[in-house]
């Protein structure tokens, strides 16, 4: 396997339960509990500006509605994100992908970047994501571009080839190997209900690092690291960099 510069625990949307996810307050309070590897979600608008946001549609985390990949970057930017999840973080607008990698950068803070394309933009968006990716990070530790996206992958893979990338499935299949091995994946993101020693096994067999998502419990954490996970996803940011402050 190739050499992996980041490390064990990875902040969940840039901070776990903390913080409304994928906001510029979510990936400081990530920072401020120690993390030095974020994970975050990256699709396009209309218009062709990279943004955080994990859903096809507005609804659940912003003031907005509808599909977010309809509207432009001009109205997106005027919502709020962060009162969703409480009053304390009221006003918190939603991230461009420059300012996050900005942010990440000055505190030299690793990134998991999920290309997370709007309904039918799978090309352009791991396109997109992979070149501003490149030239954002120049210069530092490259950031690993992970989706559910084959289509996105292989599109990232041919805008930006010397990024790393990893392919998230849920329960990993045969099939899902074949196409690791046509992304040239350095890793396989698993749900947490797939993860088995003998899953580990056969990515580490293929080259392949093992990440597994969303990872809460303390103990279960302990598990999959001592069978060889090389990264627990996980949204209990306070209670793991309590626990666990060696991996951070």
């Amino acid at each position: 396997m190739n050499a992996w510069p980041y490390p064990k625990l990875i902040a969940h949307r840039g901070g776990g339960s903390l913080a409304p996810e994928n906001t510029l307050a979510a990936l400081r309070l990530g920072q401020s509990l120690g993390f030095r590897a974020a994970e975050f979600d990256v699709k396009l608008s209309r218009d062709g500006v990279a943004f955080l946001l994990h859903d096809s549609t507005l609804d659940r985390t912003t003031s907005g509605s509808g599909p977010a990949g309809e509207r432009a970057w001009a109205e997106l930017a005027t919502l709020d994100a962060g009162s969703w999840l409480s009053d304390a973080f009221r006003g918190e607008p939603i991230a461009r992908f420059d300012e996050a990698a900005r942010l990440l950068r000055e505190r030299g803070t690793m990134a998991n970047v999920e290309i997370k394309p709007a309904p039918g933009m799978d090309l352009e968006t791991g396109r997109a994501v992979a070149s501003l990716a490149q030239s954002l990070w120049a210069g530092t530790t490259a950031p690993l571009l992970s989706s559910f996206s084959f289509e996105a992958l292989m599109s990232a893979r041919e805008a930006a080839p010397q990024l790393p990338r990893g392919f998230i499935v849920g329960e990993p299949t045969g099939a899902d190997f074949e196409r690791l091995r046509e992304l040239e994946a350095v890793s396989l993101h698993c749900s947490r209900k797939a993860a088995t020693p003998e899953l580990l096994a056969r990515a580490h067999a293929a080259g392949c690092r093992l990440l597994v998502w969303t990872v809460n419990d303390p103990p279960e954490a302990k598990r999959l690291l001592a069978w060889g996970a090389d990264g627990i996803i996980t949204d209990n940011l306070r209670q793991f960099a309590a626990r666990f402050p060696d991996l951070l």
